[in-house]
């Protein structure tokens, strides 16, 4: 339990960021700290060795800060899912609301094949809306076996009952 406290003591709170009312969880004092970079890989690394993960996916942009420290950790691949029109290749898209609007992200056609053994990576979960589209997609390209992980996880936004509970969810540290 020292390293997690170790690591929720690196996550800054700011006040009234974006808008007024909002406490923000920062999460850039964590990643400019050596130690913190280590604690949370080797936790994260821990709960994954040996599962037989054959590709990590990053959602754009912080999951790919540790999804490739993972995907190299656990001798995967790295396939970044990214937000509309940044892939070069034929890609999938999927749309979804945000509270305000609708935002896209894609994949690359041929990222992931059924047999990959997936784990989806994002640094925070919050309403949880950008990792079923995420999911959405891992699942239209017929992966099954999938999985799903978290730096941080804003529980009072209810985000892992939006993902549902087909899916294992973890999250290293929970506000």
């Amino acid at each position: 339990m020292e390293r997690i406290e170790y690591l929720r003591q690196q996550v800054r709170d700011i006040p009234d960021f974006p808008k007024e009312g909002i406490l923000f969880r920062d999460l850039t004092t964590l990643f400019k700290d050596p130690r913190s970079i280590e604690l949370a890989t080797d936790l994260l690394v821990q709960r994954y060795a040996g599962k037989g993960i054959t590709k990590v996916i990053g959602i754009e942009s912080r999951g790919f800060i540790f999804g490739s420290i993972l995907a190299y950790k656990l001798n995967a691949g790295f396939v970044p899912i990214r937000k509309k029109g940044k892939l070069p290749a034929e890609k999938l898209s999927y749309s979804y609301q945000l509270e305000y609007g609708q935002d896209s992200i894609e994949i690359h056609k041929d990222a992931l094949n059924p047999k990959d053994k997936v784990l989806l990576h994002d640094d925070l979960l919050a309403t949880g809306g950008t990792t079923v589209a995420a999911l959405e997609l891992v699942k239209q390209l017929g992966v099954t076996d999938i999985r799903v992980c978290f730096l941080l996880e804003l529980e009072a936004l209810k985000g892992r009952a939006k993902i549902g509970p087909d899916y294992e969810v973890f999250s290293l540290l929970k506000y």
